[in-house]
């Protein structure tokens, strides 16, 4: 009798971890230029291991910035196209101090892989592989057709990739893409995220007098411009959570009755997830739950603030200036440009006398949702089961991956976002870490859904 795919999986483990911990290895940060090389480094590494798979035109494929890198088996007539997204850069290791290991030496401890870019994204990237590969060896053939692109900007907002895939639409062609850069609540509950928040960002820059200035001497005189940036942002929000900007929530669409029958299902966990945050109580815009706050309602954030003397002791001066760093997660129809000039406005009717105040615009990304009815998600949700036993839960995620909306206004096909990271992995932090029970239970998942794929009509 041929092996099966999950014995070859499981005959296989060491020799996979052993590949995973190499590709882990190379520090592939795409926003620091003196990792660049390494950036290349990580894009010809997954050309090299595309080809070893048996998939065709594998190619590392330049751009304004990094390179993508592209690979396909197209050989099952009939049947649907999947095209496999995902990156291969990773963030920063900032602060060092607080990694238990060294963040591009992986170890596995706890069941744990903790390495620098494991659960986003490049264990999930190289899951896709390893089922690919594990299909390839045992049946000879795939049962769809594939796609693979996986690109070197996604940390830094994939500011190449949209031109690229405006470029490269037949390439791309395809019945559905499948994203694995998203994750589950816990370990033995598999979760299908059918919609990401869009975002817009922002800096708010209040400028004073010309120089710091001697408290003693000009305080009470002379608007101070840390007191006046705090004042400007109070004004963001209400004590209910609200947020306050004149025609924020004017095109936000109410929950359906099945997703806020599922976000009930949630609210068991709120106790957990409080305990787990160690904060005395859960916050957030008033008549909704946690689940729905952090998914389908959109939010105003305060990210960064500076201003005047921070060292250690005291420095008693009138800061001249003070910065903020605020952003926005949007919802369905809410457009980040409309959002940002509302909040442009609002800034400018509340700004304080006596300082100027000025903004300066960064990323913007629009909001997605795939019906969660739609068959390729219907379909997925039957490969998680099947692997691991349990009914599948289906949610809105509360991040934002911009590309994705990009490639449904570009490329008008559905995508699928299949994700086997958990939110409790510390993705951009210290001690990044990625359970080996979804690294194994994942590429069997992966496999599984190419299988209930067969079955999908063609687009």
């Amino acid at each position: 009798m041929p092996q099966t795919y999950q014995q070859y999986l499981k005959e296989h483990h060491e020799q996979h971890l052993k590949e995973l911990f190499d590709f882990l290895q190379i520090p592939s940060v795409s926003s620091l230029s003196e990792h660049q090389t390494d950036v290349r480094k990580a894009a010809e590494w997954l050309k090299a291991e595309l080809g070893k798979t048996g998939l065709e035109h594998t190619a590392v494929m330049e751009t304004k910035g990094n390179p993508v890198v592209y690979g396909d088996w197209l050989h099952a007539d009939g049947r649907p196209t999947v095209l496999i997204y995902g990156h291969y850069d990773v963030q920063p290791v900032d602060p060092l101090n607080l990694w238990k290991s060294d963040p591009f030496k992986p170890e596995i401890r706890d069941g744990k892989i903790f390495a620098r870019g494991v659960s986003d994204d490049k264990g999930q990237v190289f899951m896709h592989i390893k089922a690919i590969e594990a299909l390839m060896e045992t049946e000879g053939e795939l049962p769809v057709n594939i796609k693979v692109l996986f690109e070197g900007e996604e940390e830094i907002g994939s500011p190449n990739l949209a031109p690229f895939a405006e470029a490269h639409q037949e390439l791309l062609k395809a019945d559905l893409i499948v994203v694995s850069d998203t994750g589950m609540p816990e370990l033995g509950k598999p979760t299908i995220c059918y919609g990401l928040r869009g975002l817009c960002g922002l800096e708010i820059h209040v400028k004073g007098a010309s120089s710091d200035l001697h408290s003693g001497e000009y305080g009470g005189g002379v608007q101070n411009a840390a007191t006046a940036l705090v004042e400007l942002l109070a004004s963001f929000h209400g004590q209910d959570g609200r947020v306050l900007v004149e025609g924020f929530y004017d095109k936000v669409e109410a929950s359906t009755p099945e997703e806020k029958e599922a976000f009930a299902k949630q609210a068991a966990y709120e106790s957990q997830i409080q305990a787990q945050l160690g904060v005395p109580v859960l916050f957030g815009e008033k008549g909704y739950s946690y689940a729905e706050r952090t998914s389908v309602r959109p939010t105003l954030e305060i990210n960064g603030l500076q201003s005047g003397f921070t060292g250690e002791g005291l420095k008693t001066v009138l800061p001249s200036e003070a910065f903020a760093k605020v952003t926005c997660r949007l919802v369905p129809n809410q457009d980040p440009y409309e959002i940002l000039s509302l909040v442009k406005k609002h800034i400018e009717a509340h700004a304080p006398k006596g300082v100027t105040v000025s903004v300066t615009e960064f990323d913007k990304g629009y909001p997605y949702v795939t019906p969660r009815k739609h068959p390729a998600i219907q379909l997925c949700g039957k490969a998680y089961e099947k692997v691991y036993g349990v009914p599948v839960t289906y949610t809105r995620g509360g991040g934002s991956i911009p590309i994705v909306a990009e490639f449904d206004r570009i490329l008008k096909i559905p995508v699928v976002l299949m994700g086997f990271a958990l939110s409790s992995e510390n993705a951009h932090a210290p001690n990044e870490h990625f359970h080996l029970e979804n690294f194994d239970k994942g590429i069997q998942t992966i496999c599984t859904y190419w299988n209930e794929l067969k079955t999908l009509p063609l687009s």
